[in-house]
C-alpha cells in the first residue's frame, strides 16, 4: 500500500492465502498417501522431547539447506509464532549457511526479506498475526 515496496508487504498474506487454499484443494482429493504424509508432517512439528520452537528452527535450517523458499517462508512464520528472536533467527541462518554453503545465500536473502516483511506486518497490524499459519500441514507436505 505504501509506495516503493515492490509489493513485498503483500508477500506474507499472499503466501499464507495460497498455501491454505492449495492445501485445502489437495486434501480434498481422495488420496490417502497424501493425507497421511500431511498428517505425519503435522505430527512431527508438535511438542515432544523437543519443543515446537526447536523443531521449527530445525525445519528452517533443513529448508534453507534444501533451498525450498516456500518451506523457508513457512518455517520463518512458524518460528516467529513460537517466539524466535531476531538474534536466534540469525544464528539459525548462520548454521544453515555453514551446512549448506554459499548456494544458500540467495535463499537467505529471500528469507530475511520475508522475515523483515513479516515483522513489519506484525508490528504494524497485530490483528492478523497468525492468520493461516496455525493450519498445518507444512508447505512441503
Amino acid at each position: 500500500m505504501s509506495g516503493g515496496n515492490d509489493g513485498r508487504d503483500d508477500r506474507v498474506a499472499e503466501f499464507t492465502a495460497f498455501r491454505q487454499r492449495m492445501n485445502e484443494r489437495i486434501l480434498a482429493e481422495d488420496n490417502q498417501v497424501i493425507r497421511r504424509f500431511f498428517a505425519l508432517d503435522t505430527q512431527t512439528y508438535k511438542a515432544g522431547a523437543l519443543d515446537v520452537k526447536t523443531k521449527e528452527l530445525l525445519g528452517l535450517v533443513a529448508s534453507m539447506v534444501l533451498r525450498c523458499d516456500d518451506c523457508i517462508s513457512y518455517h520463518i512464520a512458524q518460528c516467529a509464532d513460537a517466539g524466535v528472536s531476531r538474534e536466534e533467527f540469525f544464528e539459525t541462518f548462520s548454521v544453515a549457511l555453514v551446512v549448506g554453503g554459499s548456494i544458500v545465500i540467495p535463499h537467505l536473502r529471500r528469507g530475511v526479506d520475508f522475515l523483515d516483511t513479516l515483522e513489519r506486518d506484525r508490528h504494524g497490524a497485530d490483528t492478523a498475526s497468525a492468520a493461516g499459519t496455525a493450519t498445518s500441514p507444512h508447505p512441503h507436505a
